[in-house]
């Protein structure tokens, strides 16, 4: 059969997006498939009653920003949208650790190999590290925690996918407003602006100042023919007689779920680690397109040992929770030096809705000038006095036991139907989990703090990752994993996955410049 494309891109995340580009600049025919919308600054959500949430199971009714999956011991917090998990991830880029890759991997990857790939992606994204005069409290704090237990060598600004000007401070008249923004156009023709500390780098910065994806790969992919079609959720993807693969969507529109096909001789799954897998999962035991996929899919799935805690603290310091980059600055402990497990600790911020709420108002011009005085007075009440002022959030993340798996189980009330569960046990991972802790609470006390409790951690050993990785892993035959090296899916030629689903153990550090490495490297051998 005559395909319609010659590949066909599901997601644009950091690997879809990186994907699509590159096979576009490639002269290639490329079809982009994402679930979610296209979003601006005049629609990203900010009131309760906007599209925050996206639904797995209606994405017709309800196709908002921000996937939630709920499992028994973990939530999975996933991007929705153009740009992928791009849009709602805090910015931070990052190379780990050269060691991760001695063992786990295939011996086809390695540091030195990814090293150049890290490069461009680095280039591409225009990452930047956070001026000394903007430096948030947050930051601070967290790096006289460290001064103060000995670890000042660990502690660093974090490499961010952001736009700084060394101009711009906190006594400047108007300082967090979007007018005080310096506007540029980016090295591929994109109009964006400099950072002005608005706190919502996870929930879309009006002043463009974050590089998400939809800033700098994805409009490069569409100048070079790539056709992009937002909302449209795919099903499953199956082998066509004669060669390559016809992908089975549905497309969102006006409330309705619009059944649709394309077909290509390659596909390239980039859905994230919990869509890509789910997708194989459904293609294998469900539809049964593909049914000759490896038993280790779904297996040793990893959460990248996500971790929050939270500490409050008295007296006059303010610590603007909901004010500058989500995340400025990382503790490393990646060489296993604190109780031998291998983590690291970031200090993070948290959007404040009120806040956002009444910007929102603000922005919206349906109002007087005195109500605009008045609303501007509330909002910096709220900043100066919000609970968020006396909250520190501590984030960790680094190697679980990467022994999770992935299934398609039946329904009870439902037997015909089988949906996405996860199984993560615990066990194995716990001396990580407590071990982060511990450092959460050393820092709070040697900064004067006090640790508010973790219900949901010390009843329930229950968990929130916004690093999912595995699933699809990489491996050198069927027997130990689902693709090989590059992405391509054992026994399908020209099926790739090429996203976080992919890598086979913890990156300890933020995964997705690893990610965008991998992509990079994967698409350049994809003729």
């Amino acid at each position: 059969m005559k395909t319609s494309y010659d590949a066909i891109v599901i997601g644009t995340g950091f690997g879809g997006a990186v994907a699509a580009r590159r096979l576009a600049e490639k002269g290639m025919k490329v079809l982009v498939l994402e679930r979610g919308r296209r979003w601006g600054p005049d629609s990203y959500p900010r009131t309760p009653g906007d599209p925050w949430i996206f639904s797995d199971g209606r994405p017709h009714k309800h196709n908002g920003w921000l996937d939630l999956r709920f499992f028994g011991r973990m939530t999975v917090a996933l991007g929705a949208g153009v740009g992928g998990g791009s849009l709602c991830y805090s910015a931070v880029a990052i190379e780990p650790n050269a060691v991760i890759f001695d063992t786990g991997w295939t011996p086809d990857i390695t540091y030195d190999e990814l090293k150049p790939h890290y490069d461009t992606v680095a280039d591409e994204m225009a990452l930047q590290v956070i001026p000394d005069n903007q430096l948030p409290r947050r930051f601070q704090m967290a790096r006289d925690a460290a001064r103060n237990l000995g670890y000042a060598d660990r502690y660093k600004k974090a490499g961010l996918a952001m736009n700084f000007t060394e101009e711009w401070n906190y006594d400047l008249p108007d300082a967090i407003d979007v007018e005080s923004s310096t506007k540029f156009t980016n090295k591929q023709g994109v109009e964006q602006g400099t950072c002005v500390h608005l706190g919502n780098c996870d929930i879309g910065c009006k002043a463009k100042a974050k590089n998400s994806l939809d800033f700098n790969y994805i409009p490069m992919a569409e100048k070079a023919g790539a056709e992009l079609r937002p909302l449209h959720v795919v099903k499953y993807v199956e082998k066509v007689t004669g060669g390559g693969y016809r992908v089975v969507f549905d497309k969102l529109q006006d409330g309705q779920a619009i059944p649709g096909e394309a077909t290509a001789d390659k596909v390239i799954i980039a859905a994230g680690s919990v869509g890509s897998t789910e997708l194989l999962l459904n293609c294998r035991d469900r539809y049964k397109t593909l049914t000759n996929l490896s038993p280790t899919l779904g297996k040793r799935w990893n959460a990248n040992a996500n971790f929050l805690s939270f500490a409050s603290y008295s007296g006059d310091d303010d610590l603007r929770q909901s004010t500058g980059p989500a995340i400025a600055g990382i503790m490393d402990f990646s060489d296993g030096s604190f109780r031998n497990q291998k983590f690291l600790v970031e200090d993070d911020g948290f959007p404040n809705l009120i806040l956002a709420a009444v910007k929102g108002f603000l922005d919206n011009r349906l109002h007087t000038k005195t109500g605009k005085r008045l609303l501007q007075q509330f909002e910096d009440y709220i900043r100066q006095d919000s609970i968020g002022s006396k909250i520190m959030v501590w984030l960790g993340a680094g190697a679980d036991a990467g022994d999770a798996e992935l299934f398609l189980k039946r329904l009870w009330y439902m037997p015909w139907k089988r949906v996405l569960d996860l199984d993560y046990p615990i066990d194995a991972s716990k001396p990580m989990y407590d071990a982060v802790q511990t450092m959460h609470e050393m820092l709070t006390e040697a900064t004067g703090g006090n640790m508010l409790p973790n219900p949901f951690w010390e009843l329930f050993s229950s968990l929130v990752t916004l690093h999912p990785l595995g699933g699809c892993n990489i491996g050198t035959s069927a027997d130990n994993g689902v693709t090989d090296h590059l992405g391509e899916v054992i026994n399908y030629p020209g099926l790739y996955v090429i996203d976080g689903a992919i890598i086979p153990k913890p990156t300890i550090h933020n995964p997705s410049h690893t990610i965008a490495a991998l992509a990079e490297r994967a698409v350049a051998h994809i003729n």
